[in-house]
């Protein structure tokens, strides 16, 4: 004890000790006091020899440990902190396995209609629609409310049916897609019997289906095609029928339709109009006889005005009113080159429409304007 020289009360003096041999410099609570060599006397005996190494051992690995915790004890929010940063950082790729595997399980993936190419599916006609005087819109039923259809972008299907005593197959490519369950719809240009000279009977199959009734079934088989578009740019086009296909990224497609030849079209425009990551630009000539035979008008504007940088229009008549805006007359060379994208290694041309417009205008102009045969591809 020693003697406060001012108040004249007894202090207790300073317990400072150092591990000597081990180098160490913070007491620890209840070490003995400095002025204690290492070996002094505890309870009459003097440690010495492996006692002594065992103190200074004990005494460096408290020390070690008072180091290592003491920020954490000094800041005790930072650890709770870090903590938690740490159980964000290993739980949350747990996490997103187990939402993905709940999701599957919630929201399997829907029933596919057309699950065998070479199967025929009766599907029930539930509406009919009159778009035009000559075109309808046909909705079939699908086996469920929860079913799709089941068909690629780009893809078309074959109706089948025994018209007077013969099969008669035509293919035809739905307007609606596969994000519509239960249904699938056919917008169908009807070729009347005794209107056109070149054609006196009209189509067997338009008329055919005009003449369906609610309930009436008809056979659907598909998928079919040479083209499927993968998203994003890229197509996977085959160059015949059991070839494998051959994928082509492409930053702009333009597109030639002639009459019926639109619904394709409207498929793949639709396709990459839904994906804001599809930076994809369509650019599409549309020819028509006369401005009441142009089908899907109000669609193809509304997808105009919804994507103006995106998605381009222009159509051609060959019989044109007064007012028209647009071109008039065949496909021709002009029109093509200010309405479609020049030829390079990133454009694609597509070809849908009356095989002599396909023929005769189409790739023909197309050959003299300098797009290549891998450039375009005609359905």
């Amino acid at each position: 004890m020693k003697a406060n020289k001012r108040s004249g009360t007894q202090t207790r003096p300073r317990r400072r000790w150092r591990c000597r041999r081990a180098g160490l410099g913070r007491p620890l609570a209840g070490a003995p006091s400095s002025k204690q060599p290492v070996g002094a006397r505890e309870g009459g005996l003097r440690k010495s020899g492996p006692a002594r190494g065992i103190k200074a051992a004990r005494c460096g690995r408290s020390f070690l440990l008072t180091k290592i915790t003491f920020p954490f004890r000094a800041n005790g929010d930072n650890i709770l902190l870090v903590l938690l940063q740490l159980g964000r950082i290993v739980t949350y790729p747990l996490w997103i396995i187990y939402r993905t595997f709940l999701n599957f399980f919630r929201n399997p993936l829907p029933p596919i209609t057309l699950k065998d190419p070479e199967v025929k599916y009766a599907l029930r006609l539930i509406d009919k629609e009159e778009v035009s005087h000559d075109t309808r819109r046909f909705r079939f039923a699908l086996p469920s409310v929860d079913h799709v259809l089941g068909l690629p972008i780009g893809q078309h299907i074959y109706l089948s049916a025994r018209i007077d005593g013969a099969l008669v197959i035509r293919p035809y490519t739905p307007v609606s897609s596969d994000d519509d369950k239960g249904f699938v719809d056919l917008v169908v240009k009807i070729y009347f019997k005794g209107v056109n000279p070149k054609f006196p009977e009209g189509g067997k199959m338009s008329q055919y289906l005009d003449s369906l009734k609610i309930g009436d079934t008809i056979d659907f088989r598909g998928p079919s095609g040479l083209l499927v578009y993968k998203g994003k740019g890229q197509f996977a086009i085959r160059p015949e029928k059991k070839a494998e296909p051959v994928l082509k990224n492409v930053k702009y497609v333009g597109m030639i339709a002639g009459g019926t030849g639109i619904t394709p079209m409207l498929q793949i425009i639709r396709a990459v109009m839904k994906n804001k990551d599809d930076h994809t630009i369509c650019q599409l000539l549309f020819a028509n006889q006369t401005e009441k035979d142009i089908l899907l008008r109000s669609e193809l504007e509304e997808i105009q005005i919804q994507n103006p940088s995106r998605f381009k229009l222009w159509y051609t008549l060959d019989r044109a009113p007064e007012s028209w805006e647009y071109s008039q007359g065949f496909v021709n060379q002009e029109m093509i080159r200010d309405h479609l994208p020049p030829p390079q290694d990133d454009v694609l041309i597509l070809m849908c429409g009356p095989p002599p417009m396909i023929q005769y205008a189409c790739i023909p102009n197309l050959d003299k304007l300098g797009y290549t045969k891998d450039m375009r591809f005609s359905f």
